[in-house]
């Protein structure tokens, strides 16, 4: 039986089927948080920054800047990809993600465009090496001055429902523009998305870019609903390292919008948000009690 994510113990959590974590993703009503990571470098020298998010609250995890082809984890002694993605889950006891981004060929000869390693980039080859690692979730999205188009995540998310849409969770979209100003959240775009694919809408959240309100956000999210589909907000601006009002003010906002999932990103210090505000985000999306329980839940059971 799937349970809410909430409620969910690590060993249901890393047993679910796509379908079924999705489900419980739905379930859980808008109380799902996923912290985006950093493995390049760590906020303490012998922890992962994987496991202080997973210890603070976070439901799922999302590797950022993790390269396919170099695999590397601060403080997690694998060498291999494989072996990396098994032993976050054995130490965390978290469901995983990473993000691939969709550069184009014309994109890439941008001067004001920052050159991704091969690793990273949202490739057909890239994409089975992380269903077939044991990732659970695929965001197709793009950092800072990445240069990623709109037309360039659906491709992406089209090669990847085409060949393993049943056995991973695929998330797209921005939040912010990645280097290219298009509109990426016109409901033409977002529609292309979920007819390309998409399980999960990655959107920015209120208060994180420029224009991007409560009741904008909220109609944004009524259409993925009435497609079948799931929302993702996004705390991907550096607020991350805000202070903790801030936190709960975009939070609320997104919840109010009808967010399913919210993301808090890695820019805090040294490749994780501040813990203290993952702890916050969990705290005003499910009070203190779902928040505790999470954080002391054994790895084990």
């Amino acid at each position: 039986m799937v349970k809410r994510i909430l409620s969910s113990s690590s060993s249901e959590l890393l047993n679910y089927s796509k379908e079924e974590l999705l489900q419980a993703i739905k379930l859980s009503e808008g109380r799902t948080i996923i912290s985006e990571v950093i493995g390049k470098d760590s906020l303490f020298k012998d922890v992962s920054n994987a496991e202080v998010a997973a210890a603070f609250g976070a439901d799922i995890l999302l590797l950022n800047l993790f390269d396919l082809e170099q695999a590397k984890f601060k403080n997690i002694a694998k060498e291999t990809v494989f072996e990396i993605v098994k032993e976050i889950k054995k130490l965390c006891g978290r469901p995983l993600a990473i993000n691939l981004e969709p550069v184009s060929t014309d994109e890439l000869q941008s001067e004001h465009f920052i050159e991704l390693s091969s690793g990273r980039k949202a490739t057909l080859s890239n994409i089975e090496k992380a269903v077939k690692a044991g990732f659970n979730m695929i965001t197709f999205t793009g950092n800072p001055s990445v240069g990623v188009s709109n037309q360039a995540i659906i491709e992406a998310v089209k090669v990847a429902d085409q060949n393993f849409g049943d056995q991973i969770i695929i998330t797209a979209g921005k939040m912010h523009m990645s280097g290219i100003n298009e509109d990426y959240l016109a409901a033409k775009y977002i529609d292309s998305l979920i007819s390309a694919g998409t399980d999960i809408i990655l959107l920015p959240a209120p208060g994180t870019v420029p224009g991007i309100d409560l009741n904008s956000l909220k109609e944004i999210i009524k259409l993925i609903h009435n497609r079948g589909k799931l929302s993702l907000t996004a705390i991907g601006t550096s607020q991350e390292s805000s202070d903790q009002q801030t936190i709960r003010d975009i939070a609320m906002m997104s919840k109010m919008a009808g967010a399913d999932i919210q993301h808090i990103g890695d820019a805090g210090y040294a490749g994780i948000a501040l813990p203290e505000n993952i702890l916050t985000l969990s705290k005003t999306i499910r009070g203190k009690r779902h928040t505790y329980r999470r954080m002391a839940l054994s790895i084990n059971r």
